[in-house]
């Protein structure tokens, strides 16, 4: 089936991206060979003092060819899908294997496996072009005009053929499509923000996010210094995924092996509060699952964190061959929960709060030990003080010095998974998190 957007362009069917991968499979002399498809679609609307100042549409599409002799690989990628372009291709692929040392962890091609098929390419994402792009970007534009209140930000859609084959059978096509839509609004020195990612551009909610941004943003004109210190904390979800981004990171085997890990030993040990869960769960309608890695190995659900006992590691195949894994888990749609009842919503926690920091967002977050997994970071975009159920005023920025391994510890109140944002791991679901300690390191000066 070819798909076509609103200029007319087309991205690559299965049956074309079968007769590319045979053209390369059926002439390869090397002792392994996998074709890989990219043909991806995207568009951008930017805006900023409440103007629309950009809105492109770019198409790029890539075949790579990947060969083997032995251990000495060699890969060549070409833009160019001709027939004899794509022979030039494998050709150059092979005169590089041919001069290239042994890679010692060379694997070949993974087994052929049928693929999970999942709802990844929304027809409504996949058609949507500049003039739907402009009519969201608009609509948060005029909202913040009416404030006469400044924004800027993007709405941006995406739509992708993945196609992955190999000499052995192996062979995958998936299209997917995606859409995001992030928001600054601008009230003085103050500042709000959201951001939203989704696999149909009609549920990014703008009219909804921009009237909450633009609430934050108002409500943090006027602010006040607390010292630096420790505080209970309310995490909206953001927040919550920004620490979370990183203890996700960390969860390579590689390290683990070596001993280099923060998690070094903990496989299998409790990590972070008893009521926690981590899932893959690439089946959620509100996430970016996919039928399989760019390794060519299917995306099944999993359990990473099992009521805060340690049960997965991210492995590369040689890893995971030498320390006899089988099965090897992705985490491209990771949903964080809670076990036992939670709140409706962040009003609901914030009225069940006596004094807290309430936190929109962290940003610039850094490891500062990664043993430790100790990270450092500053507040952004609504930081609030909470007294007796109610924000009471904004707070100037904190840089903080933590550790989601102690700070997830234990957690006093929390919401179902929500959605939230962000740009080390892309889109997950996390609740919001009442903490009773974090440490605020310092306040920032701007």
């Amino acid at each position: 089936m070819t798909v076509v957007n609103d200029k007319g362009l087309k991205l690559t069917s299965r049956d074309e991206f079968r007769f590319l991968s045979d053209l390369v499979l059926t002439r390869s002399s090397a002792d392994h060979t996998i074709v890989r498809l990219r043909d991806h679609h995207a568009g951008t609307a930017r805006f900023a003092n409440n103007q629309v100042i950009q809105n492109v549409d770019a198409r790029r599409g890539s075949l790579a060819v990947t060969v083997a002799f032995g251990g000495q690989q060699g890969i060549a990628s070409t833009t160019d899908f001709t027939a004899g372009a794509i022979q030039e291709t494998l050709a150059r692929a092979e005169r590089i294997a041919t001069v290239s040392p042994i890679d010692p962890e060379y694997l070949p091609p993974p087994d052929p496996c049928v693929f999970p098929i999942r709802d990844t390419a929304k027809p409504e994402t996949m058609a949507a072009g500049p003039s739907r792009r402009l009519e969201y970007a608009s609509e948060a534009i005029g909202q913040c005009r009416m404030e006469n209140l400044t924004g800027a930000g993007l709405v941006s859609s995406s739509a992708t053929a993945v196609g992955i084959a190999a000499d052995n059978g192996l062979f995958g096509y998936e299209r997917r499509a995606g859409a995001s839509f992030s928001l600054t609004v601008q009230a003085g020195d103050a500042t709000g923000w959201s951001a939203a990612a989704h696999r149909s551009i009609d549920h990014l909610k703008v009219q909804e996010r921009t009237l909450a941004t633009i609430s934050k943003a108002k409500r943090s004109r006027d602010m006040c210094e607390l010292p630096a210190g420790r505080y209970p904390v309310i995490l909206e979800p953001a927040a919550v995924a920004g620490l979370w981004a990183w203890l996700i990171r960390s969860l390579d085997a590689k390290s683990y092996v070596k001993g280099t890990s923060a998690f070094a030993d903990k496989l299998g040990r409790a990590i972070v509060d008893e009521r926690i869960m981590l899932r893959n769960s690439p089946d959620h309608m509100d996430l970016f699952g996919e039928g399989f890695s760019t390794d060519g190995l299917p995306s099944l659900p999993s359990v990473w964190i099992d009521h805060g006992t340690l049960k997965q590691l991210a492995y590369d195949r040689f890893t995971a061959k030498s320390q006899g894994v089988a099965a090897i888990p992705t985490l491209e749609a990771p949903m964080l929960s809670v076990d036992g009842p939670s709140v409706h919503s962040i009003q609901d926690l914030i009225k069940s709060t006596a004094r807290a920091i309430l936190v929109t967002n962290f940003w610039y977050i850094r490891p500062v030990n990664l043993r430790e997994l100790m990270l450092t970071g500053m507040t952004r975009d609504g930081t609030f003080l909470i007294e007796n159920g109610e924000i009471v005023s904004a707070v100037k920025n904190f840089r903080f010095h933590e550790s989601p391994l102690r700070v997830f510890q234990q957690m006093d109140l929390w919401t179902a998974p929500m959605e939230a944002v962000n740009s080390e791991t892309g889109k997950l679901l996390v609740p919001a998190m009442v903490l009773p300690q974090f440490q605020f390191s310092s306040v920032t000066r701007f």
